[in-house]
């Protein structure tokens, strides 16, 4: 039953961060890439095992190694998170820098003027 859950709400995250990447708007974009790598890392950590013990010696049976939760992957996801939050300040910044050069920030306008300001 958890994993049909899991499985809707992961589609539904993917589902709107789809949505906000087809905006006009950048800063709207920017939240739907966000989300979509967000919902990319819950994805990663659901598939590396939610219940289980930690892989420290004397913990858990030894006999059956299903019950094991692997930590590579909650490891790499909390890299991922970290690079997601910079890559996410920095793609702000240039929204704001585009804002101060060109006076909006609506895609087909900026697409319409060609670069120029």
């Amino acid at each position: 039953m958890t994993q049909f859950v899991l499985a809707g709400v992961l589609g539904l995250l993917f589902a709107f961060g789809t949505f906000l990447v087809l905006r006009r708007d950048i800063v709207r974009v920017v939240w739907g890439v966000t989300i979509i790598s967000q919902a990319a890392n819950v994805y990663l950590v659901t598939m590396g095992g939610l219940a289980g013990s930690v892989p420290i010696l004397g913990h858990g049976p030894p006999d059956n190694p299903a019950t094991i939760t692997d930590p590579l992957v909650q490891a790499l996801v909390l890299t991922a998170i970290v690079i997601s939050f910079g890559t996410t300040a920095f793609a702000l910044v240039l929204t704001y820098r585009i804002h101060e050069e060109h006076g909006t920030i609506d895609l087909r306008e900026l697409g319409e003027t060609g670069g120029e300001h």
